[in-house]
C-alpha cells in the first residue's frame, strides 16, 4: 500500500456499459461521478448548458429515436423534440425557460392542470408513508368505491399501471367469459400496443405511418377483425361472420382526432353485441372522467359490459383499470380463474393522485370544462370556415382537422393535409402554443385554462392559419 496517499482508495472500480465501453472518459467510477457532477453544474448554468440539439444527440445514444414514446419525437411536424423542464397550471416550460400554453396536458391526465397544489400534497403525504408496498391498501379500496359511484356499469375494478395492460386484461376476460377468440375493433382506434389490439391503430401508429404487423404473430393478428368507425353494416357483418368475444370501441374516437359517434351508433353497438352474445368494451382511457362525471357512457346513456380506464384515474401518475359488473369481474384471479397481476398495480402515490383528482371533478367542474371547450371549439370553427377546414369536439376534447370535409372515420382522417397541419403546428409553437404534434390526436382542455387562454390561442391560430394557408397570400 506504500504507493497510495493517506485516504486514497485501495482500488478504483471500473464500471462499464453492456457493450463493454467505460462509463466515464477514463473508465473509473471516480471519474464518472466527477463527470456527472460537472454536467449537473453546467445544467444549472444556462451559459454552459448543452443545447437541445446536443441533448437530443445524447438521447439518441440511449433511447430508441431519442424518446420514450414515438409521438414525442416531433418528426411528423418537421422538428426535433422540445425538451420540457417543468410545468405549472396551463403552461409547460422548456429547458431554455420559454413558456408555452399547453393543450396537451400530458395527453389527458392533467385535467386540473399541472402541479395542482392539492394533488401534489396528496402525493407528498402518500410518499411520506412509502412509495410502494406490493400489498393491499385502504386507499385503493376508496378509489374503487369512487369509480363505482361514478359509473353505473362498474361495480368492481382491477387496477393496472397502463391503459395497454387494462385493455389486455379486458380482452382476456372477454375471451374467457364468452369462450370465443375473435375481437372486433375500429380502424384508427388505439387500445394500447398489445399484439391483438394494435391492428390499424390510430394515435402514434398512424402519426408515424408504422405498419401494425411487425413483431405480431399471424395468429394474433388473425384474431382481430377491424371495421370502420360509424359503419353499422360493417359491424353487423363482422358479428354475423365471426364468433366474436368482444367489440372494443372508444365511445368518442380520439386517437384519429376527435370523431364522435354518429347519432344512434352507440345504441346500435349495444343492441348488436347483446344480440350476438358478444361483450361490448368501452375504452374510456381518454373519455373517462373527462367528457362527463361517469365518462362517455354517462354522457350518452349507454352501459357497456366492460370499461377500460386510464389517464385521469391516476391524476398524472401511471395508473389504469378495467371495470365492470361483479359477475364478470370476479372471473379475475384470485376470485376466479382468469389470471392477471402487476407489481405496481394500485401504487399508493398514483392512487392518492387519482383519488384527489376525481374528488375535485364535481358538477361545477364539468360545467366549467364544457364552457371552455365550447368557447375554443366555436372560435376554431369560425376560423375553419375561413380556411376550408373542419372542427370536431366533445367536452374537454377538440380537434382541428385539415380537411374541407367532415371526418367520420379513420379514412377521412388520413385524407387530411398533413403537411399543412405540420406548418400550422410550427407556426403555433412559434407563438407559444403547445399543441399535440399530430393530426391524429385531440387537444385536451383543462380546468387550469381560462377565457384568456382560449382567446390567446384563437388569436395565435388566426395568425398561424393566415400564414400557412396555401390559398391565401401572406400580407
Amino acid at each position: 500500500m506504500s504507493g497510495l496517499s493517506r485516504g486514497a482508495p485501495d482500488k478504483v472500480t471500473i464500471k462499464v456499459r453492456g457493450d463493454g465501453t467505460p462509463l466515464g472518459e477514463t473508465g473509473s467510477q471516480i471519474e464518472y461521478e466527477e463527470e456527472q457532477a460537472a454536467r449537473a453544474e453546467a445544467d444549472r448554468n444556462p451559459e454552459h448548458r448543452e443545447t437541445d440539439t446536443e441533448l437530443f444527440e445524447r438521447a439518441r445514444r440511449v433511447l430508441p429515436g431519442g424518446v420514450n414514446s414515438p409521438v414525442r419525437a416531433m418528426r411528423q411536424v418537421g422538428l426535433d423534440p422540445v425538451f420540457v423542464e417543468s410545468a405549472e397550471g396551463a403552461e409547460v416550460v422548456d429547458r431554455g425557460g420559454r413558456r408555452y400554453l399547453d393543450w396537451v396536458g400530458s395527453w389527458g391526465p392533467m385535467i386540473l392542470g399541472h402541479t395542482d397544489p392539492e394533488v401534489l400534497e396528496s402525493i407528498r403525504e402518500a410518499a411520506s408513508r412509502g412509495s410502494s408496498f406490493g400489498a393491499a391498501t385502504e386507499a385503493e379500496v376508496e378509489l374503487g368505491e369512487e369509480v363505482a359511484a361514478r359509473i353505473p356499469s362498474v361495480e368492481m375494478i382491477r387496477m393496472t399501471s397502463s391503459g395497454t395492460e387494462a385493455a389486455m386484461t379486458a380482452a382476456r376476460l372477454a375471451r374467457a367469459i364468452t369462450e370465443r377468440d375473435v375481437l372486433v375493433k375500429f380502424a384508427g382506434a388505439y387500445h394500447g400496443h398489445s399484439d391483438g389490439l394494435l391492428a390499424e391503430a390510430g394515435s402514434g401508429v398512424a402519426t408515424h405511418g408504422i405498419p401494425s404487423g411487425p413483431g405480431i404473430p399471424a395468429p394474433q393478428a388473425a384474431g382481430t377483425v377491424v371495421v370502420p368507425w360509424n359503419d353499422r353494416d360493417a359491424v353487423a357483418e363482422a358479428l354475423e361472420r365471426h364468433e366474436v368475444a368482444a367489440v372494443f370501441a372508444e365511445p368518442v374516437a380520439a386517437n384519429m382526432g376527435v370523431v364522435p359517434p354518429e347519432e344512434g351508433f352507440l345504441e346500435f353497438l349495444r343492441e348488436a353485441t347483446r344480440s350476438s352474445e358478444s361483450l361490448l368494451v368501452f375504452d374510456e382511457v381518454i373519455t373517462g372522467f373527462r367528457v362527463a362525471r361517469g365518462g362517455a357512457q354517462d354522457l350518452f346513456g349507454i352501459e357497456p359490459d366492460l370499461t377500460v380506464m386510464g389517464k385521469i384515474i391516476g391524476g398524472g401518475l401511471p395508473a389504469a383499470a378495467v371495470g365492470g359488473p361483479r359477475e364478470l369481474m370476479e372471473r379475475l384471479a384470485p376470485a376466479g380463474d382468469v389470471y392477471q397481476a402487476g407489481t405496481l398495480s394500485g401504487n399508493p402515490l398514483a392512487v392518492a393522485a387519482g383519488l384527489t383528482t376525481l374528488r375535485r371533478l364535481d358538477a361545477d367542474a364539468y360545467a366549467r370544462l364544457a364552457d371552455l371547450t365550447d368557447r375554443l371549439a366555436s372560435g376554431l370553427r369560425d376560423l375553419a370556415r375561413e380556411h376550408g377546414l373542419t372542427v370536431a369536439s366533445a367536452p374537454g376534447l377538440v380537434t382541428l382537422f385539415f380537411s374541407a370535409l367532415p371526418v367520420q372515420d379513420f379514412e377521412d382522417a388520413k385524407a387530411c393535409d398533413l403537411e399543412r397541419h405540420a406548418a400550422f403546428y410550427r407556426a403555433m409553437l412559434e407563438r407559444g402554443i403547445w399543441l399535440p404534434p399530430s393530426q391524429f390526436e385531440a387537444w385536451f382542455v383543462s380546468l387550469a385554462h381560462d377565457e384568456i387562454a382560449v382567446d390567446r390561442t384563437l388569436m395565435a391560430a388566426a395568425e398561424a392559419l393566415a400564414a400557412t394557408d396555401p390559398k391565401r397570400p401572406v400580407a
